[in-house]
């Protein structure tokens, strides 16, 4: 069985479309339309708009997510540290050429009106790049000092650079995910605890360099009441949609708070709330089914991945599509402070699309190739592991 996976005939492109995993394309493409229904409910029953952008911007994703599943994952390998490289040079760019909204500077744009935001794509680009660090480093360094300079830069320079624009949100989640790759990657486990106590020990330090406005958030979610007309309007009416929705919901276009515009970043942010009044916990709980196939495919592809840059893209990935909608669901229900992170595939929006699908896209690759094996270096005491060579076209 292992010589059928190693044949070369069986890394045609005809076979690889045969192979891939369809089902988890349809779950993708089913939380796609589920967006773009949800758009359309809230624009008041029309497609112009929201749902007619988001589904140009779907089925480019589609396209994106098929086409980086089908090559070749040596090339993703390869191209790991160039596309981190040209990302970073990116948002280095921002605070000088970027465009400006809602008192944020973290907008590149381009001819024709395209914005970019260099900062979601750093997310898939960061676990890429950190992958193949520590596919090339050999066991027994992982967790040396030394050896652990370069992916602990490789995670602070962008997150410096995304606190500047400034967002602390995702300049976290950047963090978040960038250390969970680390541990994945076998780092042993006595860092994290010596970080989480100095991370701890320097919280009162760390208050005083908050903005205004991020202290304020922190205010209103342990006490929402304090300001109901001011800064806990959103989370209270947020609340209050997500409670009347009942079991079955009010019905496409039948939500008050919503269609009345009681809630704030209806088709971003708080989508989740709207689906939540309009298509009750019935509807919720479905699409968090189909978020719950997703993750259960991320984790089982990086489980079974035979190549550790395979093992840690794939678990990267399916980290921070998990945290994605962790924080959104509970940032809208009251859980977590309110912060700028979408409800994935279905949040209105075009690079946080596209860099999700970039990065599901590269979990179905994985999941292709999970038999690949992939050269690695480091020599010496590492004692990196010995992979067959793959086959290589005459």
């Amino acid at each position: 069985m292992a010589d059928s996976w190693r044949s070369e005939k069986n890394f045609a492109l005809p076979s690889k479309v045969l192979r891939l995993n369809w089902i988890a394309v349809l779950v993708i493409a089913a939380i796609g339309a589920l967006g773009v229904v949800m758009l359309y409910s809230v624009a008041g029953g029309t497609l112009e708009g929201w749902a007619e952008r988001q589904i140009w911007r779907l089925g480019a994703g589609l396209v994106l997510l098929l086409v980086i599943a089908l090559v070749d994952l040596r090339v993703w390998l390869a191209a790991s540290f160039p596309i981190y490289a040209v990302v970073l040079a990116l948002l280095v760019a921002v605070p000088y050429f970027g465009t400006s909204a809602g008192g944020a500077r973290r907008w590149l744009e381009f001819g024709g009106g395209i914005q970019l935001q260099p900062s979601e794509l750093m997310k898939v680009s960061l676990v890429m790049a950190l992958g193949a660090y520590f596919h090339y480093c050999a066991d027994g360094k992982i967790s040396k000092p030394l050896y652990l300079i370069v992916p602990l830069v490789l995670v602070a320079v962008p997150a410096a650079l995304i606190v500047k624009q400034p967002d602390l949100g995702t300049a976290a989640l950047i963090l978040v995910v960038g250390l969970a790759v680390i541990f994945q990657a076998g780092v042993h486990w006595a860092y994290f605890v010596a970080g989480g106590i100095a991370v701890c020990s320097a919280l009162p330090f760390l208050w005083h360099t908050l903005r205004d406005y991020q202290k304020e958030r922190i205010y209103t979610f342990l006490d929402p009441e304090r300001d109901p007309l001011g800064a806990g309007y959103h989370i209270l009416q947020s609340k209050i949609a997500v409670g009347s929705g009942g079991l079955e919901g009010k019905g496409l276009m039948g939500g008050t708070q919503s269609q009345l515009n009681f809630l704030p970043e209806k088709h971003t942010d708080f989508i989740f709330t709207t689906l939540a009044e309009e298509l009750g916990l019935i509807g919720a709980s479905g699409l968090l089914g189909l978020y719950a196939l997703l993750l259960a495919f991320g984790v089982y592809t990086a489980w079974r991945a035979e190549s550790r840059f395979g093992q840690l893209v794939a678990g990267g990935v399916t980290f921070m599509f998990f945290l994605y909608i962790f924080i959104n669901v509970a940032m809208v229900t009251g859980l977590v402070p309110v912060v700028g992170v979408p409800l994935p595939l279905v949040s209105y929006g075009g690079t946080a699309l596209l860099t999700l699908m970039a990065g599901l896209g590269l979990v179905l690759n994985v999941a292709l190739h999970r038999s690949m094996p992939l050269e690695r270096g480091g020599s010496g005491g590492g004692g990196s592991i010995a992979l067959p060579k793959w086959p290589v076209r005459k």
